[in-house]
């Protein structure tokens, strides 16, 4: 079964924004004790933009997962600051898709790196993950 509905290609882009709040600090989430944008957010972010570039072109059924993420986080940003993740598709092998992930404040770059993801059958998935219970 083909599991998508558009072909995935190379140069697929999409870009997601935020702002940074006390819920996505380092304080917060236990990442940290700096009251700055959190790593973990930081990645949460970049991770959906690329679900996001991918699921309009996903078969009925299908999803996408997270199976790798290096990033590195290079600059701080401080609560209040607008901050955006861009996605761009660099591989698509079978079901694994490859990513250049990159992260901006409203001053620079504040990280970069690469994602992969795997398109997945929800059903089988959710199933196999539930079996574990």
């Amino acid at each position: 079964m083909d599991f998508m509905n558009k072909e995935i290609t190379c140069g697929l882009k999409n870009t997601v924004t935020d702002r940074v709040s006390e819920n996505s600090i380092a304080k917060t989430l236990g990442s940290g004790s700096l009251e700055v944008y959190a790593t973990p957010a930081m990645t949460c972010l970049m991770e959906k933009a690329a679900t996001e570039a991918l699921e309009p072109l996903l078969a009925d059924g299908w999803t996408t997962v997270g199976i790798s993420l290096d990033v590195q986080h290079k600059a701080a940003t401080p609560v209040g600051l607008s901050v955006r993740a861009e996605a761009e598709v660099t591989a698509v092998e079978g079901r694994k898709i490859t990513f250049r992930v990159r992260a901006f404040d409203d001053k620079e770059e504040i990280g970069s790196g690469v994602h992969k993801r795997f398109a997945v059958l929800k059903e089988k998935f959710l199933a196999k993950a539930l079996g574990k219970s």
